[in-house]
């Protein structure tokens, strides 16, 4: 049996995404104080510049916002020129959260305290 499994990140968090200038600005915040500690001790720099290694970033630097359960990534010049300049179909990194999000990341097996809380009526 193991004591891990292989989720999309969107299993513990949400994350919103958007421009500035050239460069993407991903917020990833956790549902759970679990999970954002998994995500502060997993989710570096490293791996979100791994991730969107395609786009060709220069340099991805990770921002805490601890209040909020979350992580601000910044990817610098990822955006091929920004909304005026870019021929890319997004040219704002309105798709990146999503595109983080379905990354597979390995967690506890026992991982229901990291989980979104059911929505009360």
């Amino acid at each position: 049996m193991s004591d891990s499994t292989r989720v999309p990140l969107a299993t513990i968090a949400h994350a919103r995404s958007g421009d500035k200038g050239n460069h993407s600005n991903i917020a990833v915040i956790a549902y759970t104080d679990a999970g954002f500690t998994w995500l502060r001790d997993h989710l570096t720099a490293e791996v979100v510049a791994e991730a969107f290694a395609a786009l060709q970033p220069t340099r991805v630097q990770r921002f805490e916002a601890a209040n909020v359960r979350g992580l601000n990534f910044l990817l610098y010049d990822a955006l091929a020129g920004g909304a005026s300049q870019s021929l890319r179909t997004d040219t704002q990194g309105k798709t990146f959260g999503m595109t983080l999000l379905q990354t597979l990341i390995s967690v506890p097996a026992d991982h229901a305290d990291m989980l979104r809380p059911p929505s009360t009526p």
